[in-house]
């Protein structure tokens, strides 16, 4: 289990993007490179505020009508959230008061600039 406090998290959020709706996470379960920006294009929320709360922690199939994750991850976003009873993170943030709070796992630089590269030219 990778774990990174909050400062440590925030600190490397900030160095993946400039703009915190293009903050890039991978699902766990489906392995989908996710941004706020998708939530937001998905209509889990009108803007940041409203989608922060789900970001890296919601899958955003979720808000599209994905199914349930596949046994092997062929691409296309799932229903998961870590708010179930299985616990399949592999990342963990350690706020101040000590305490765990399960979460998706930041996409690496690379990674995440190819991701927002192959989005822009979609339609979000």
């Amino acid at each position: 289990m990778k774990t990174m406090t909050l400062q440590e998290f925030q600190a490397a959020c900030q160095a993946q993007a400039s703009n915190r709706e293009q903050i890039v996470f991978r699902c766990p379960m489906c392995g989908t490179m996710q941004s706020a920006q998708q939530l937001i294009a998905a209509g889990a929320g009108a803007d940041f505020g409203a989608v922060e709360r789900y970001l890296g922690f919601s899958c955003i199939g979720r808000f599209t009508g994905a199914e349930s994750p596949r046994r092997d991850p062929d691409g296309r976003p799932c229903n998961w959230t870590l708010g179930g009873l299985l616990q399949t993170h592999r990342m963990e943030v350690v706020t101040t008061d000590g305490k765990h709070h399960p979460h998706f796992e930041l996409a690496t630089n690379v990674e995440a600039e190819m991701h927002r590269a192959a989005l822009a030219g979609s339609s979000i």
